[in-house]
């Protein structure tokens, strides 16, 4: 994977927490999150925003609930954490950096 490619990844991670932690219960379904990220400058495919989710579970930043066709993030305390920036995980962009 090339450094600009990686670089994507990382930010797609960052502004999927962050638009979590915009949302009035921290949650929303894979849908909305791709808009939101489309609107961001990112034009991920639904699978590709479905593999970062599971992807941002595995390490605890927060929970899914599949419900059929799209995933339900909650955004985990420690994923409202990294948001802000006051954690910091490897493979997420960090705020402002």
């Amino acid at each position: 994977m090339s450094n600009f490619a990686e670089f994507l990844r990382q930010d797609m991670r960052l502004v999927i927490l962050r638009l979590l932690a915009e949302m009035p219960s921290y949650r929303a379904n894979s849908s909305v999150l791709t808009m939101g990220l489309e609107q961001l400058g990112h034009s991920p495919s639904r699978d590709q925003v479905r593999t970062e989710l599971h992807w941002l579970a595995e390490q605890g930043l927060l929970a899914i609930d599949d419900v059929g066709p799209v995933l339900v993030a909650t955004l985990a305390e420690r994923g409202a954490d990294v948001a802000s920036g006051r954690v910091i995980v490897p493979g997420i962009k960090r705020p402002g950096a």
